[in-house]
This record gives C-alpha cells, sequence and structure tokens, in this order.
C-alpha cells in the first residue's frame, strides 16, 4: 500500500515522538525543517488555551519556511492525543486540531473510531500506538490508517516484545504505514527499521538531548552520560509500565531495582499528579549509549541522515 500523502514529504524516513512535557513548538518546527515528522502531545500546552497559540505558532513558522525555501520544504507534523478516559482535555484539544486541520494525529492509550473520524473529516492521517499484535489488529479495524510499534527498549510507555516479532506479526496482515519504536539513536538503526519492514523509524529519547527540548539540563546530562544499563522498566509511575533513567529514580528517594508495583486501575495522564510524574522520574529508552553530547535538533538529523546513508552504502557494498 503507498503511504498517505502527508507521510511521504520526509527526506528521512523517521517521526520525531510526541515527548511529555519536554516537546514543544521550537522542537517540532526544528525537525520538520531538517525534513523529519516532528510531534508533541497536545497536553504540553498548559493552560488549554496555548494549544491554539502554538498551533498557529508551527503552521506559520512552516508556512513562512517553505516559501523561503521552495527546493527544501518542510516535512508535516503531528500531535498526540492521549484518548484515555482520565484526559478529560481530549475534546477541546481535537477542536482546536480541527481549526488547524493537523496533518497527523498520534493516537495513545484505546483506540476510538470517533476521534479517527474526526480527523478524517479535515483530510488528517491517524497513527496508533501499540506494544503487540492484538492492539494493532483493534486499531485498524477502529479506523487508524497505520501503527507506531512500540517494542521493547522505546521510552516512556513502551512494551517488551522484540522488534523483529512485533513487525513481522504485524507485516504478515497489514501492509499500510507502519513505525517502529525502542531503542533508535542512530541513522543505521533507521535503516535496519526499515530493513525488518517498517516504513519509519520512531525517535524520541534522542531529541530530548538537544537545545530546543524543554528538559532541563541535568536530564539531559543524564542521556548523555548513561547507557541501556541505566534505564529500569516499572510501572510504578503512571500505572502502565514505561523505561526510565535510573539516577532521576535515585533523585526521588526511590530504589530504582526494588520498585514497587502500581495499580493499573489508578492510571492518571492528563492531570497535574501525571505532570508531576513526567518531570521528577525522566522517561528514557534503552538507545541511549548513542548520544554523547547536547545538540541542536537540526544537527541530530544531519548526523542521523549521515549515518543512514552510511549505512546503506555498506549494505550495497556488501551485496
Amino acid at each position: 500500500m503507498a503511504l498517505p500523502a502527508a507521510l511521504q514529504k520526509t527526506t528521512l524516513p523517521v517521526i520525531g515522538s510526541p515527548l511529555f512535557i519536554i516537546s514543544n513548538p521550537t522542537l517540532v518546527i526544528e525537525q520538520c525543517k531538517a525534513g523529519i515528522i516532528g510531534s508533541m502531545p497536545s497536553l504540553n500546552a498548559r493552560p488549554a488555551e496555548q494549544l491554539d497559540d502554538w498551533l498557529a505558532e508551527i503552521t506559520e513558522t512552516l508556512a513562512a519556511w517553505d516559501k523561503a525555501h521552495p527546493d527544501q520544504p518542510s516535512a508535516p507534523f503531528a500531535i498526540n492525543q492521549i484518548v484515555h478516559k482520565s484526559n478529560d482535555r481530549l475534546e477541546h484539544d481535537m477542536q482546536v486540531c480541527a481549526k488547524y486541520k493537523v496533518p497527523i494525529v498520534i493516537t495513545s492509550l484505546g483506540a476510538r473510531e470517533d476521534v479517527n473520524q474526526a480527523v478524517h473529516s479535515w483530510g488528517g492521517v491517524v497513527l496508533h500506538d501499540i506494544i503487540n499484535n492484538k492492539f494493532a489488529r483493534k486499531a485498524i479495524e477502529k479506523g487508524a490508517d497505520g501503527l507506531i510499534a512500540v517494542a521493547a527498549g522505546a521510552g516512556g510507555h513502551a512494551g517488551v516484545k522484540s522488534p523483529f516479532a512485533l513487525v513481522q506479526e504485524i507485516r504478515q496482515w497489514f501492509d499500510g504505514p507502519l513505525a517502529l519504536s525502542g531503542s533508535i539513536a542512530s541513522g543505521g538503526a533507521v535503516l535496519a527499521a526499515q530493513a525488518c519492514g517498517a516504513d519509519f523509524a520512531y525517535i524520541g529519547s534522542a531529541f530530548i538531548a538537544t537545545e530546543e527540548a524543554r528538559a532541563s539540563e541535568a536530564y539531559k546530562q543524564a542521556i548523555v552520560d548513561g547507557t541501556s544499563d541505566d534505564i529500569i522498566y516499572s510501572n510504578l509511575f503512571t500505572g502502565v509500565h514505561g523505561n526510565y533513567l535510573a539516577p532521576s529514580i535515585r533523585a526521588a528517594g526511590l530504589d530504582p531495582d526494588h520498585l514497587p508495583e502500581s495499580d493499573p486501575s489508578k492510571m492518571n495522564f492528563g492531570g497535574s499528579a501525571a505532570a508531576k510524574a513526567w518531570k521528577d522520574i525522566w522517561g528514557c529508552g534503552q538507545g541511549i549509549g548513542a548520544i554523547d553530547a547536547v545538540v541542536p535538533a537540526a544537527e541530530l538529523v544531519a548526523r542521523l541522515r549521515r549515518e543512514y546513508e552510511a549505512a546503506r552504502k555498506r549494505l550495497l557494498a556488501a551485496a
């Protein structure tokens, strides 16, 4: 199946994943200008009224960029919507997305037909993130256009499936848009995602360590200094299992090697408690060993592009 038009407008097959609290218009704009799909959660705009200002900034800035650089147009942007019942802003945020005809909406924590239909009404594309094949089928049955396979090692809310297992199971029945998430922080890993059947690499943690990201300097430096050994998988903080940096857990007075289990029924993704958890406990994926400096987002994309082309040349030479 051919990719929807909005997903064809990239110069590197990468989607910058929406980072709760951290993503902001500046980061999204720089990602799109560099040729990859930039994204952010709608919930990052606080208060809710700020979302209108942010979407105006993104759309107007990218339109001006495209006019000034017709030979280097920007990639489209995406907004992440948490469709879990705890998000009492969903209806408001969807109305703002409709106003600006957001080209791509990434839905998380539940597949909803009404949300998919709303996005389609203005010509947008829906990508739904999933952690297993069962959820993937449900998402497509309910009208999502594509999938984001969140495999083991991804930052934040992550699954436990090997990326090879997850992608091959999905590709047995689905030939539509597919992005792969999980420890991808190099151009070679982007190519590997394509080689195993994905259309895009979905990259988050590497963009936390960029100058534009709205993360503390300590958070960014912990990513630069850390490796996969520093990543802890726990459901304590939001009720859903995710990957977090051990230094931030220790700083909160907890032992990362002996964390209690949380009650999944107390999940909270939209309120102040969730924001506090994600501010104090730092989400991060296992791919951070490839990150050795805090750089501008454009420089990170340029590195990924160089590594991607070098990896392609190595494989062609070997073949």
